[in-house]
């Protein structure tokens, strides 16, 4: 077993009522990971992974769905983001760091393999894994997060992208985003979220949490590394092609992402399905979490 595994007390912020779940701490790749499990031990194992600005919290709406359905779920604090550690440096942020956390975060389970699926930067690091180490992926599901080469496709190809991509290059500077994203109470990230979801998606309670999260000591620069990193150290690229059955669901009124990435994405999985969501934003699992996880366990549960 890689690591080692130690209770960290209560589960803060608490998921819905009737889920019993743990939270706990995984050595992993030289960091420690903050994880929240669910599920039976021996059950078939199913990894959340969150983007930015979120952290565990973004995959409540899935535990007891995957949980009743006969799933064990673990669900990471990515490196750098709220109670998982926040290395120092740039290049510990790096492609290949963030995907051997998690294939060191399935052997810590005793096991080969799982389920992956990730939203956001944690479905870059879910393509990631699935062409760097495809045998630790059984099933794949990606939700608004662009296969690396359809991405860099459509920066050269679409202005319209690069033009929706401004807010990465601007994450490049040094320190000042740091200060722009402090200030006001983390002004800027929960307009982040509030203003490219539907009305109503993020609630003044839940965007407390998210604000507890941003100010533990050094998660911004952390959670703003990911950016950093991806620009100053891009990975030598393994495969395009993706072999696992895979998953992509895209929400078509992402303010970010063109809908068109969902399309180029799905074309380099021979065993993949599409499944565009009309009138749903970038926050998928927010907005529409009872569809989002009926998708998946379909998926999923398929033999």
């Amino acid at each position: 077993m890689t690591g080692h595994t130690a209770t960290t007390g209560a589960l803060e912020p608490p998921l819905p009522a009737g889920i019993d779940a743990s939270s706990v701490e995984r050595s992993v790749n030289g960091v420690r990971l903050h994880v929240v499990t669910a599920g039976d031990d021996e059950a078939p194992l199913v990894v959340l992974l969150h983007g930015f600005p979120e952290f565990w919290y973004g995959w409540r709406a899935q535990f007891e769905p995957l949980v009743a359905a006969g799933y064990r779920v673990l669900v990471p604090d990515q490196r750098g983001y709220n109670r998982s550690e926040k290395p120092d440096g740039t290049k510990a942020y790096r492609t290949r760091e963030r995907s051997q956390d998690i294939v060191e975060l399935i052997a810590s389970e005793d096991r080969d393999s799982a389920h992956i699926v990730g939203h956001d930067w944690g479905g870059m690091v879910a393509w990631d894994l699935a062409r760097r180490a495809p045998e630790r992926v059984d099933r794949l599901a990606v939700v608004n997060a662009p296969h690396p080469t359809a991405y860099l496709r459509q920066l050269v190809a679409s202005p319209e992208q690069l033009r929706r991509s401004w807010y990465a290059g601007w994450f490049q500077v040094p320190r000042l985003p740091e200060f722009v994203c402090r200030y006001g109470d983390y002004r800027v990230l929960e307009r982040a979220l509030r203003e490219t979801a539907a009305p109503g998606t993020f609630s003044d309670e839940e965007l407390a949490h998210y604000r507890r999260a941003w100010r533990r000591d050094g998660a911004l620069t952390g959670m703003l590394n990911w950016y950093r990193a991806a620009a100053r150290y891009p990975p030598a690229r393994p495969t395009d092609r993706v072999d696992a059955p895979t998953l992509v669901v895209w929400g078509e009124d992402d303010t970010a992402l063109l809908p068109s990435l969902a399309v180029d994405s799905a074309s380099f999985c021979p065993n993949g399905r599409l499944e565009m969501l009309p009138d749903v934003s970038h926050w998928v699992p927010h907005e529409v979490p009872g569809q989002l996880s009926e998708l998946l366990l379909e998926h999923l549960d398929k033999p």
